[in-house]
């Protein structure tokens, strides 16, 4: 079995284990298994062109990684969590920044609209403690949406799923509970961790290449 096939593997036995455990109530079950998935993003990202697109992806990743586990743990760490995707955000955004800067107004009038008429549904409901939080987190999706939609491909498929995932999120949590909403939530986050990772692989690689300094010899 070639790499690619056996983390693939790896993934789907994480996602089948994770949905199982969340639909059964095993608690400690979804815990192990839920960050599976994005860790073997990452082992394949090894193998993409090395830069800096690729380092900031990788460590939006981990962030997501440790995002995973908090919102995973049997305790209400939602704060944790929402504080681990918020870098994990930042990176995407540093990274597309990377790829691409010019303005893209169509894009930030989207992420925008986007932006406010979800924080604005979620203020309706009384998010508490949680308004400036939520703020702030809704502030940076919004700015990785927008440079997203303007690098395009599988960067801007994957912004996408990630705020539909995340929107689900906040509706569950806040506005009206619904019950495939734990199914729904995690088939975007990964599919929107699969499409940013990709992006990665398809970047041309940033590492100057090593050349040979030996003198040639001429033929006289």
């Amino acid at each position: 079995m070639t790499r690619p096939a056996a983390l693939c593997t790896f993934a789907v036995a994480g996602c089948a284990f994770y949905i199982y455990a969340v639909n059964s109530g095993a608690t400690w079950l979804a815990f192990a298994s839920k960050p599976v998935p994005v860790l073997t993003m990452i082992l394949w990202l090894f193998d993409a062109p090395a830069g800096t697109y690729r380092r900031w992806i990788l460590i939006g990743l981990g962030f997501s990684i440790l995002g995973d586990l908090a919102l995973a743990w049997p305790a209400d760490l939602f704060v944790v969590g929402l504080a681990a995707f918020f870098c994990a955000h930042l990176a995407y955004l540093r990274a597309y920044l990377e790829d691409q800067r010019k303005t893209a107004p169509w894009a930030l009038l989207i992420a925008g609209t986007c932006g406010i008429g979800l924080f604005t549904l979620l203020a309706w409901h009384d998010l508490g403690d949680l308004l400036v939080p939520v703020a702030a987190y809704a502030l940076v999706i919004s700015a990785m949406l927008w440079r997203a939609l303007a690098c395009a491909g599988f960067a801007a498929i994957g912004a996408i799923s990630f705020v539909l995932s995340d929107s689900l999120i906040g509706i569950d949590r806040f506005v009206r509970q619904f019950g495939a909403a734990p199914t729904l939530i995690i088939l975007f986050y990964w599919l929107g961790q699969w499409a940013i990772s990709a992006s990665a692989q398809r970047q041309q690689s940033t590492t100057p290449l090593t050349h040979d300094r030996t003198p040639s010899t001429k033929s006289v």
